[in-house]
C-alpha cells in the first residue's frame, strides 16, 4: 500500500468539494457495497436492526427497508437474472449462483452527516458475516460510490473526469484492486486515447464537447469512473443513440458513479471513510486549477517521449501528489461555492 494512502483518515470523511450544489444545497451521496456471506434476507435483517425500520419483499431475492434517519435501502441479489424468478429452472440458477453473485445494499442519496450511519452499517454487516472481494476466486465485489454532481455544467463535470482519469494509474497502483476484479471488464481503466483527448482539449470543452468525447472513446458502464448514468441524466437521447438497447440498463442519475473500490468488509480495518476519501482527492485535485494544468501537461509530455513506461506516470504521480497533500487542508477556494 503507497505511503499516501496510508495517511488518508479513516475515522471521518472528509467533504465533497465543492460541498454545495450550484443550487447551494449540500451535496449528498448514494452508496453501493456488494459482499457474499449473506442472502439478501438475511442483510436486509441486518439493516432493520441496525437502522430500524421493517423488511419489505419487493419481488424474489429483491428487499427493501424503509428506515426513520437515511430513507428507503434496498438489498438485493446483484444479478439481471432477478428479473426472471419464479420460474424453478431461474430460481435454480439464482441459488447457485450464490457462491459468485453478491448481495448488494444500496442507501439512498446521504448527506453529509449521515455517512456515519453508512460505515456503522457496514460494521454490522460484517459482524453477520458478509465476505469481501479477497474472500475467494472470482468474487469481484465492489463499492460503488454516488457523489450528486454539482452541477450540470461543463465546469462541474469535465474537471472531474479529468483529475480522475490522470490519476487513475495511481489509484490503481497505490492500493491495487483485487486481481479478480482486474481480470473481470467491470472496472477497466480508461483508454489511452480519452485521457489524451482530456489533457489535450478538456479545460476548453462545452459541456457537448464532453459529452461526444465521452461517448465516441468509452461507452461502457465497465469503467472505474462510469459517466453514463450521469450522460444519461443530461443527455439521454445522445446516450440511446450512442448505445443503442443497452442505454435501457443504464439508470439515469446527476451523480459521479465511482465503481473502482473492492469491498474489503470482512477484513479488520477497512472502512467507507477510507474509500470515499480516496474519491475526495480527486474532487480536489479537480479544484486546483494550475495543479491539473500542470498535470495534464505532464501526461502529455510523458506520452510524446519514447523511453518512458507505465511505472514512469505513477512514479511521476506519487512525488505530484505528495507535495499536493489532497488527503489534508481544505477544498480550494475557486470550488468551494459549487460554481
Amino acid at each position: 500500500m503507497d505511503g499516501i494512502t496510508q495517511l488518508l483518515p479513516r475515522d471521518r470523511f472528509l467533504p465533497l468539494c465543492p460541498r454545495e450544489t450550484r443550487a447551494g444545497q449540500m451535496r449528498r451521496a448514494g452508496i453501493e457495497i456488494e459482499f457474499g456471506g449473506l442472502t439478501e434476507a438475511e442483510a436486509a435483517e441486518v439493516v432493520a436492526r441496525t437502522l430500524g425500520g421493517t423488511v419489505r419483499e419487493i419481488a424474489a431475492f429483491d428487499l427493501e427497508v424503509e428506515t426513520p434517519e437515511l430513507g428507503v435501502v434496498s438489498i438485493c441479489l446483484d444479478t439481471a437474472f432477478r428479473d426472471k424468478a419464479g420460474s424453478a429452472l431461474a430460481d435454480l440458477g439464482l441459488q447457485l449462483g450464490r457462491a459468485v453473485v453478491p448481495v448488494e445494499v444500496v442507501t439512498p442519496p446521504l448527506s453529509p452527516d449521515q455517512l456515519p450511519e453508512a460505515d456503522r452499517l457496514r460494521g454490522a454487516l460484517r459482524a453477520a458475516g458478509a465476505q469481501g472481494s479477497r474472500e475467494g476466486m472470482f468474487l469481484g465485489f465492489g463499492l460503488h460510490l454516488n457523489p450528486e454532481i454539482a452541477g450540470p455544467e461543463a465546469a462541474d463535470l469535465v474537471p472531474v473526469v479529468r483529475a480522475f482519469a490522470l490519476i487513475e494509474d495511481w489509484l490503481r497502483k497505490a492500493d491495487p484492486i483485487d486481481p479478480s476484479r482486474r481480470l473481470l471488464p467491470f472496472v477497466d481503466p480508461y483508454p489511452r486515447s480519452f485521457v489524451d483527448r482530456l489533457a489535450a482539449a478538456g479545460r476548453g470543452w462545452s459541456r457537448d464537447d464532453f459529452v461526444e468525447a465521452y461517448l465516441a472513446e468509452t461507452p461502457t458502464r465497465n469503467r472505474g469512473l462510469d459517466m453514463l448514468p450521469c450522460l444519461a441524466h443530461l443527455a439521454g437521447d445522445r446516450v440511446a443513440q450512442a448505445l443503442g438497447p443497452s442505454a435501457d440498463a443504464v439508470g439515469a442519475r446527476p451523480t459521479f458513479h465511482y465503481r473502482l473500490p473492492d469491498c474489503r468488509i470482512d477484513e479488520p480495518g477497512w472502512r467507507l471513510a477510507y474509500e470515499w476519501n480516496r474519491w475526495v482527492m480527486v474532487e480536489r485535485l479537480a479544484a486546483d486549477t494550475a495543479a491539473l494544468e500542470g498535470l495534464a501537461a505532464d501526461w502529455l509530455d510523458y506520452r510524446a517521449a519514447l523511453t518512458t513506461t507505465r511505472s514512469d506516470w505513477f512514479d511521476h504521480l506519487d512525488r505530484v501528489l505528495c507535495g499536493l497533500e489532497l488527503w489534508d487542508g481544505t477544498c480550494g477556494s475557486d470550488a468551494t461555492t459549487g460554481r
